[in-house]
């Protein structure tokens, strides 16, 4: 309320309406000047993730840290994993469906969301999904005990999701270790 007043009262002499003109001018000039030059505008977030992860790296570094976790299992010993993964990265892009049904038909149409501007118009990434993992093979020193054994099935069933029947746990021999 106090600014209000104050400008009203500003604005009144010849002055003070000459200054706001004048403020007012500087802001526009601001904000053309600014559009000028592109590296003092705020940097855009990217649609899409830059970094891509292929299937082997991503193999090898869930195998690394499944290692380090199932190390910690009592009565492991020295670990060392093998994992089977599927197809790379996985992009899913967002879209719009419209089913139609009848009586004796269905249609379905599917229309994908497009981003970006005149020549750089892409799909929109909805999500990035990782390699499936489909199978693991656990040697750790002391693989030859059935309690141990266990102990390992059940820590890569909860961690991966895989079915006992996609895991496989043995004792690691003398010369690998």
């Amino acid at each position: 309320m106090e600014i209000a007043n104050r400008l009203r009262e500003l604005l009144k002499n010849r002055s003070g309406t000459a200054i706001v003109v004048l403020l007012g001018g500087a802001g526009l000039l601001l904000i053309l000047l600014s559009s000028l030059f592109p590296g003092a505008s705020p940097k855009e977030e990217p649609d899409q993730p830059s970094a891509e992860i292929t299937a082997e790296e991503y193999r090898l570094s869930a195998e690394a840290r499944l290692e380090e976790f199932l190390g910690g299992i009592e009565g492991a010993g020295q670990v060392k994993v093998c994992l089977t993964v599927g197809s790379g990265q996985r992009r899913v892009y967002a879209s719009e469906d419209k089913v139609s049904r009848s009586a004796d038909r269905t249609e379905e149409e599917r229309k994908y969301v497009i981003v970006g501007g005149n020549s750089e118009r892409s799909a929109l990434v909805e999500k990035v999904e990782l390699p499936e993992i489909t199978g693991a093979a656990v040697l750790c020193t002391g693989g030859g005990s059935p309690v141990v054994q266990e102990r390992i099935y059940k820590a890569v069933t909860a961690v991966l999701g895989l079915p006992a029947g996609r895991i496989y746990v043995t004792e690691l021999k003398e010369e690998y270790r």
